[in-house]
């Protein structure tokens, strides 16, 4: 699995893993601290929140314009000094009044900024070290990895968020509003940790940043297609982005109402087998066995498949351990769900690169194109989940009003939708961005990159639709409304996979 890739690789995903931590740290408690620190309802607490992941995603195209120019390599060391300054700004408890909410505005500014300068080019970097040709045939599987990193970062995010924000409530006596900006200065130890990755690994992949060349001279970009071949490119790339727009939307109510669902409709305690899924390193266990039991079939010498049998067992027996001596509950806050996405996405990227690998050995392996629309199909199945799950509930709104006395869920409807959307994610945003890098014209692949995150931030930006349906509607209704969205977006993904398919040969 991790054999035969560019040591520049696990560099930059480890630099990558730093600064998403921090961002997932923020982005956890985010929409619930705009409700509890301004007392802003639903709607417009979810605005301001699908604007600023708008922004975040919507950046990349800037800086990638400017990388195209000056080189990645420079724009990601001002993005992530850019970063650090909005979390800095972001940490400071000023209150609630108008004063504290231009900072805030502020802070999330310089962070969508910074982001840009940032993201996009570390991901152009990493599709650049696949150029080589000995490296070519393992792009997507690179991706895989890459993205994998990304999500150990946001695995820990929600429970370094919770645990930060329990400690200066009870440890330093902080109110509960205040103590949120604890949460959010955790983002600046992490980007200093990035930084420093970065710097000290740079050799592996210094020559794929780009920029170097003579003063007031264009940087130099090698590119052999023709005009024709130029625009088949663009125009697959572009009906790619329309399709991804509609996913974003659909799959990051993960901050939003599968956040509010968790906050509202969900059990506040946990009890039994279930209980242990709500403590990360009972997760990070598994992840840990998962990748065991992998290198048991897959490793070259004896000594080597003992020694993962040998550690398969002993977390089987930890985690039999644990469950045997469960007593009590444990609390349950609407965050902590926000860490099954990246568990998952972390835990099945093996079982995910060991069954396209197999296909691929036998011919079969599905274009980056097909399992994008395949992805968006899952994801209607994951909404429909939760339209199961909502049925006989109260609206949002009489739930409010019903306070105790109203209807709540088993936390297991949350958990199985999130794994099904994880299988979405899987097939959608590493093949998508591996798409971008592959068949991008070079002289333009900056940009190519920056405009998959501008679809990013549209469909972030339309997130807030999901806030502005939640109240007086039937919760049927509200999931119905991305389960249609989902299936749309694949049947037009189906109908131009012949257009899509031949720009990538």
């Amino acid at each position: 699995m991790f054999k035969g890739h560019p040591k520049g690789l696990y560099a930059l995903a480890l630099a990558n893993t730093g600064e998403r931590f921090g961002y997932y740290t923020m982005l956890a408690v985010f929409a619930l601290f705009l409700r509890a620190n301004f007392g802003l309802d639903a709607g417009v607490a979810g605005a301001i929140y699908s604007t600023f992941l708008g922004l975040v995603y919507l950046m990349p195209l800037f800086g990638g314009i400017m990388a195209d120019k000056f080189g990645f390599g420079k724009m990601v060391t001002i993005g992530i000094t850019i970063m650090f300054a909005g979390y800095l700004l972001l940490s400071f408890p000023l209150g609630g009044d108008t004063v504290a909410m231009i900072a805030m505005l502020a802070a999330l500014l310089f962070i969508s900024v910074g982001t840009g300068l940032f993201k996009g080019n570390l991901q152009v970097m990493v599709g650049n070290l696949y150029d080589d040709p000995k490296y070519a045939d393992k792009r997507d599987s690179g991706f895989s990895i890459f993205y994998m990193a990304i999500n150990i970062g946001a695995l820990f995010a929600p429970t370094a968020a919770v645990k930060i924000k329990e400690w200066a409530e009870t440890s330093l006596g902080y109110t509960g509003n205040d103590a949120y900006h604890f949460s959010f200065a955790v983002a600046c130890a992490s980007l200093i940790a990035s930084i420093v990755i970065y710097y000290i690994f740079r050799s592996t992949f210094r020559h794929v940043e780009g920029g170097e060349r003579k003063k007031g001279e264009a940087a130099k970009v090698e590119d052999n297609l023709t005009p024709e071949e130029t625009k088949s490119r663009m125009t697959a790339l572009f009906l790619v982005f329309a399709v991804v727009i509609f996913f974003w939307m659909a799959f990051h109510q993960n901050g939003l109402t599968l956040t509010y669902f968790a906050d509202e409709f969900t059990e506040k305690t946990s009890e039994g087998l279930q209980s242990m899924a709500f403590n990360v390193w009972n997760l990070v266990l598994i992840i840990v066995a998962v990748y065991a039991g992998f290198s048991l079939f897959q490793s070259d010498s004896a000594k080597g498949k003992a020694l993962s049998g040998v550690v398969v067992l002993g977390i089987i027996g930890i985690l039999v351990y644990k469950y045997l001596n469960i007593s009590g509950s444990v609390a349950v806050s609407a965050p902590i769900f926000q860490q099954f996405n990246p568990f998952y996405v972390v835990a099945l990227t093996p079982v995910s690169m060991a069954i396209f690998g197999a296909l691929a050995k036998r011919g079969k392996e599905p274009s980056a194109p097909r399992k994008i629309a395949y992805g968006m199909v899952i994801a209607a199945v994951g909404f429909a989940v939760m339209a199961v799950a909502s049925m006989g509930l109260l609206t949002p709104n009489e739930q409010a009003a019903a306070g105790d006395a109203g209807t709540f869920v088993s936390a297991n409807w949350l958990i199985y939708t999130y794994l099904v959307l994880t299988f979405a994610e899987l097939l959608l945003s590493p093949m998508g961005i591996s798409f971008v890098s592959k068949v991008a014209p070079p002289k333009y692949k900056g940009m190519m990159m920056g405009c998959w995150f501008v679809a990013t931030a549209i469909g972030n930006w339309l997130v807030a639709v999901g806030g502005f349906l939640w109240g007086g509607l039937s919760l049927t209704v509200v999931w119905s409304v991305f389960i249609a969205l989902c299936l749309l977006s694949a049947l037009f993904m189906f109908s131009m996979m012949k257009r899509l398919e031949s720009a990538t040969k």
